[in-house]
């Protein structure tokens, strides 16, 4: 199968240097993301930010913001949706002169009891999509954040915030979650379901990068119906908010 056809060489005909040049002194080590845009207008308006570049496709321009928060200097940005998109976009961050991303964004929950918008951090996550497969050799899961998860829910646990940790299933296919297919990865212990985490974490680990990923509960496919919960609606000012807190502190707390 094509799928299994891993090339470990280090280099590709096309390699992010090639269309990027390093920003120096511009870019800092650390990026907050998320894919949210109401979340990230939130994250920005609060922090404020000097736009420092783009990142450029034939679709859009996608600005790239530099603040200082608390005398350290982060990029913020919005991350593209989906796990081929994402990866192309952090690769290009990692070409400007990045070392860490921080991304964030909504899961739908596999477990109902997971309260909506409660904070889930993934450690292993089942590579049910085609990018991952590129950066790292054929397997049905992958680690994911395991150098940062102490350090962050010591950060959880002292703002007194809840959440839950677990496997997340990450799909290319949003409309093939069928009831078979959750019924399956409930089964491998997934508590969670995204587009993008296996693909990003093949992606930092095969660059040495820094990337941690957590995710804020949104929509249940724990029934026999789907449960909307807090899809098509934005998350709550407050919420987004606290999960843009968050981030930011994270990105203070970070050893690159």
């Amino acid at each position: 199968m094509l799928i299994e056809e891993f090339d470990p060489s280090p280099s590709a005909i096309i390699e992010p240097h090639n269309l990027i040049n390093p920003l120096k002194d511009q870019m800092p080590e650390i990026v907050v993301s998320c894919f949210e845009h109401s979340v990230f207008e939130r994250l920005l308006s609060i922090n404020g930010g000097t736009e420092i570049t783009y990142y450029s496709t034939p679709k859009q321009k996608t600005p790239i913001y530099c603040t200082l928060y608390k005398g350290k200097k982060i990029a913020l940005t919005l991350m593209d949706i989906g796990a081929a998109a994402c990866v192309c976009f952090c690769e290009v961050l990692y070409a400007m002169g990045a070392k860490m991303i921080i991304l964030f964004g909504s899961c739908g929950v596999l477990d109902c009891q997971i309260s909506r918008n409660s904070i889930i951090i993934p450690n292993y996550a089942l590579r049910d999509e085609g990018v991952s497969f590129h950066y790292m050799p054929p397997a049905d899961e992958i680690s994911v954040n395991s150098e940062y998860i102490k350090e962050f829910t010591a950060l959880l646990t002292n703002e007194q915030i809840e959440y839950s940790i677990g496997k997340v299933w990450t799909t290319d296919a949003l409309f093939r979650e069928t009831k078979e297919k959750v019924r399956q990865r409930k089964m491998q212990g997934c508590i969670c379901v995204d587009m993008e985490c296996s693909a990003v974490a093949s992606m930092a680990k095969f660059r040495k990068k820094g990337i941690f990923h957590f995710f804020y509960a949104a929509d249940s496919l724990d029934n026999d119906e789907w449960d909307r919960r807090a899809v098509n609606k934005q998350i709550r000012r407050s919420k987004s908010e606290a999960v843009a807190y968050i981030a930011m502190e994270f990105a203070l707390r970070c050893t690159i």
